[in-house]
């Protein structure tokens, strides 16, 4: 399969553009019907798009009722992937966002294959839970179309899910990611290409259905322009323009009439409508089928087209990263006062947590940003779970982390803040990063076992001075020096790091203290 590919900046007078990797971000969207790349420039707070290719890999038809993908749809993923790590080989992984969508999220035993596609991607890949592929996708609507007062819908259909998105300038207000896309909406009403008015009418009523408790709420919140995005609309739009169903924008009788002329010419592979791109003829009635349900569902009357969707709302969500504008950080502020976090306490374990972090980086392999953050992250929120009981808070917390829709983090950071918060106290129960990919595992353990100590330092919820304290690290040790005297001032702490010993040596580890 050979990926479609357009080179977008063109060169000036001063000779070829060159990639200096300092400047360069990129976006890959593993979709369930096609994966995408984009490569740009960043200048200022601009982008500057530089490279693109598209492969229709098709994934989300590579799964069958146990939701395990076939050998063809990994074969055809992992080729796309190493085409793709082919380009991004010279821009630095901090610089590249790779997210997995709706197959990544229901695909059973994800881990394997994600880790085969990291390797032949050459980069970290994330898989993002839907709300936060919705919120993505405003953020990439909203910064390719031109402001206006009032509040824009924002509609994306995709291969395996679709979004629905109310928003004010760059905030979204409600986001919602529904089960519903054009690859399992045809595969499960337009059989073997098959396109029918009984098929059709069960597909929209099906749609309807996934819509139904999203209509009252929608309604309510309002909004004053309608836009679709990403491929499915986008060609949509194409279809109706060219056939001149309508010049402004997908409307009611425009859309009823490609419906119409769907189920007229009864096969997708027998399409011959002006603008359909050929990929999509096998999966182009299911979206429009989930589109009519839209219009339907929510009395629209008329939807233009925007640009950008998932892909620039990515590269914009990575610029705010590499600016230290990261929306998790308000994410995670919003958890501590939405539970009551105690901040003084969350400060004193995150910057002894980040001390003890500084000093074994190199001896514990835990260099890497990533490292810092996910630390930082679990210190601050590691009493969350105080907020349900005291009793079994740890498991509380995690529970919390686990589960809640938090904006910017992808599934993995949450299960694996979620990991750290569970076993910052008592027995230290490893068993609880086996669902994580085994490749993270010593990592995890190793910054559980600094946020445990930092939490125990600070049992007596005040400030300490540790500038004399010595740490020193090997692969299953942590030393703990600590100045001549210390211990006996503090011999609850020094029963509380004996105890500590015993919790790690039972994981394998050993902690040393003098």
């Amino acid at each position: 399969m050979v990926a479609e590919t357009d080179r977008l900046e063109t060169a000036g007078p001063g000779g070829p553009v060159s990639d200096d990797a300092t400047k360069v971000i990129a976006a890959v969207d593993l979709g369930s019907n096609s994966f995408h790349m984009k490569v740009a420039r960043v200048v200022g707070n601009q982008l500057t798009m530089i490279d693109r290719m598209r492969e229709p890999v098709r994934l989300a038809a590579g799964l069958n009722e146990h939701n395990e993908l076939d050998q063809a749809a990994r074969e055809r993923a992992l080729g796309a992937l190493e085409r793709f790590g082919q380009r991004l080989r010279d821009v630095p992984s901090h610089n590249v966002r790779a997210v997995g969508t709706n197959t990544f999220r229901r695909a059973h035993r994800a881990t394997t294959f994600l880790s085969e596609s990291e390797t032949a991607l050459g980069h970290p890949i994330e898989i993002i839970a839907g709300r936060e592929e919705a919120r993505l996708i405003y953020l990439g609507v909203a910064r390719s179309t031109a402001q206006s007062p009032g509040k824009k819908l924002v509609v994306d259909i995709g291969g395996g899910s679709t979004e629905l998105i109310i928003g004010r300038r760059f905030e979204p207000l409600s986001m919602e990611s529904l089960y519903m896309g054009c690859v399992a909406m045809s595969r499960e009403f337009f059989a073997d290409g098959a396109i029918d008015a009984r098929g059709m009418r069960r597909a929209v009523l099906a749609a309807r259905q996934e819509l139904e408790y999203i209509e009252e709420p929608y309604r309510r919140i309002g909004w004053n322009t309608v836009i679709g995005s990403s491929g499915t609309i986008q060609n949509v739009w194409q279809v109706i323009q060219n056939e001149g169903w309508s010049q402004k924008g997908i409307t009611v009788k425009g859309l009823g009439k490609l419906r119409d002329a769907l189920i007229e010419t009864g096969r997708a592979d027998k399409l011959k409508l002006r603008g359909l791109q050929p990929e999509r003829a096998p999966v182009f009635a299911g979206g429009v089928a989930i589109l009519v349900a839209v219009f339907e569902s929510l009395k629209l009357r008329r939807m233009t087209c925007a640009d950008g969707a998932l892909r620039e709302g990515l590269l914009y969500d990575l610029i705010g990263r590499l600016d230290y504008k990261d929306v998790r950080g308000a994410t995670i502020d919003d958890l501590c006062q939405r539970y009551r976090v105690d901040q003084e306490q969350a400060r004193r374990v995150a910057e002894t947590a980040g001390f003890l972090l500084d000093r074994v980086t190199d001896s514990w392999d835990l260099n890497g940003k990533r490292h810092a953050q996910l630390l930082q992250w679990a210190a601050r929120l590691h009493e969350i779970g105080l907020d349900i009981a005291h009793s079994q808070h740890h498991k509380h917390g995690a529970y919390i982390l686990q589960n809640a829709d938090l904006s910017g983090f992808s599934n993995q950071e949450q299960a694996e803040i979620a990991a750290l918060v569970r076993v910052h106290r008592r027995k230290f129960a490893t068993q609880v990063f086996d669902t994580l990919p085994r490749g993270r595992h010593t990592h995890l353990y190793r910054l559980a076992v600094l946020l445990r100590l930092a939490v125990v330092l600070h049992r007596g919820r005040y400030d300490m001075d540790l500038a004399g304290l010595e740490v020193a690290a090997s692969p299953n040790t942590l030393s703990l020096s600590f100045p001549s005297g210390w211990l006996a001032g503090h011999p609850l702490t020094e029963a509380d790091l004996a105890r500590e010993d015993t919790y790690l040596q039972a994981a394998g580890m050993a902690l040393k203290i003098a």
